[in-house]
């Protein structure tokens, strides 16, 4: 076959891979015509023809091809992207809640790629690893134009072996290395206690598959031990699973409530409602969110709020209000494509925007507390916004703690003492 043959044939099946999939949950990818992009296209099989033929080495067409689908996908949004069959598989392990890797969430801000938050008891919480840090380098290789999905498939691996993470934070002069041995990350998504009083405390830490069957279980000690009021963390909670959240939120709404929609490019609006009994409807509620809260805690938090179920206290949420739709492609690979947004029941989009508490209550900086940037979805690049939201002028960038101990946190005082309120009020006699 003549070089000219082989190129039209390469052409026809890029054309094919990237235009076609398959039904993935209610979205389904129309075939595009050859007529749509022939001309790029053109373009496209010409650079690759000079590349094969003339780099300096030897290059395999599928690694060709894969680049310039990361590329396709990536100039996109901060959450679409393209995995390779390795990616994918791990992808669909986490959403499991365990993986093998380091625990880090990471993102892209001002072109580098940059620790949102360490996840609690992992080996890169235990080595310093701070939220904010910029990561130029993973294993010696700089991290400059790196897919934030290649990133997280390099940090991440078998249990016992090592990464290295060249790191510079903000007040130091030089870079520093930092050797993690990776560990199994399991997810630990739902803990729970008493917090006297009666009144009982959860947090969720993500949304995964089983985070709805062990908030249930949650729930069930707490009303063996007799709670009556309950507070829901969701701070520091970057989402997961959309149908994770709707689950969850069927356990604190009547059946049949609206949870959330989604709105196509196209105004196609698909609902999410509550199903079950909301065997805890009634108890009352706080739930807290902040910065770090997003995507699915955005979803239960909205619902929550809409339906006048809980009172939000906290600080203003991340404000992730799009949905990705992972597609499996023929090969093994899959990419994750930003497909919709997300509104709450009172048809309000929080994308850019976030949700801002009822009450709002800031964790105070100090020499004692570690502190890092805020870091939200307008903050990041090549995020899509409204229009009416770019009109706006940005928030001045915030300072917050890391993390605090349970006695300086102030935002679960003010949720515990406005319980113990709603307590007093409601035991008072009726005026006669």
């Amino acid at each position: 076959m003549s070089n000219k043959k082989k190129i039209i044939l390469i052409a026809v099946i890029i054309l094919a891979f990237i235009s076609t999939g398959i039904l993935i949950g209610r979205l389904s990818i129309t075939t595009v015509g050859a007529e749509a992009g022939y001309e790029e296209l053109k373009i496209f099989t010409e650079v690759l023809s000079i590349v094969r033929k003339n780099y300096v080495e030897d290059v395999k067409a599928k690694d060709l091809i894969y680049g310039a689908i990361k590329g396709m996908i990536s100039s996109l949004d901060p959450h679409s992207g393209f995995m390779t069959p390795e990616a994918y598989k791990e992808m669909q392990v986490e959403t499991k809640g365990e993986f093998g890797g380091i625990g880090i969430q990471i993102g892209i801000k001002d072109g580098m790629l940059t620790v949102i938050a360490p996840i609690e008891d992992t080996p890169a919480y235990k080595a310093g690893i701070k939220a904010g840090d910029k990561i130029i380098k993973i294993n010696n290789e700089f991290t400059k134009d790196m897919a934030l999905h290649d990133a997280v498939s390099k940090m991440r691996g078998a249990p016992n072996t090592q990464v290295t993470v060249t790191i510079v934070r903000e007040g130091w002069k030089e870079t520093k290395d930092f050797t993690i041995t990776r560990e199994v990350i399991k997810i630990k998504s739902v803990k729970s206690k008493t917090l006297g009083d009666g009144i009982g405390y959860i947090k969720i830490s993500q949304f995964q598959e089983q985070t709805a069957a062990y908030l249930s279980q949650a729930l069930d000690k707490l009303t063996q031990e007799k709670i009556n009021a309950l507070i829901l963390d969701l701070r520091n909670n970057p989402g997961g699973l959309l149908n994770s959240a709707v689950s969850v939120s069927s356990q604190f709404l009547p059946s049949g409530k609206l949870v959330v929609y989604t709105k196509s490019k196209t105004g196609e609006r698909t609902e999410f409602q509550t199903e079950g009994d909301g065997s805890t409807s009634t108890i009352p509620m706080v739930v807290l969110v902040n910065e770090g809260s997003a995507s699915a805690s955005e979803i239960v938090a909205g619902a929550l709020r809409d339906w006048n179920r809980a009172v939000l206290l906290g600080t203003q949420t991340f404000g992730k209000g799009s949905v990705q739709s992972v597609i499996p492609l023929s090969d093994g690979s899959g990419i994750r494509l930003t497909t919709a947004k997300y509104y709450t029941p009172k048809g309000i989009s929080i994308h850019a925007t976030g949700i801002v508490p009822d009450i709002i209550v800031k964790l105070a900086t100090n020499d004692k507390h570690k502190s890092h940037l805020v870091i939200r979805e307008k903050d990041l690049q090549r995020s899509f916004k409204d229009k009416q939201i770019e009109e706006k002028p940005g928030e001045p960038e915030e300072i917050v703690p890391l993390e605090v101990d349970e006695k300086d946190d102030i935002q679960l005082q003010r949720a515990v003492d406005l319980m113990k309120t709603w307590k007093v009020f409601k035991e008072l006699p009726k005026a006669s």
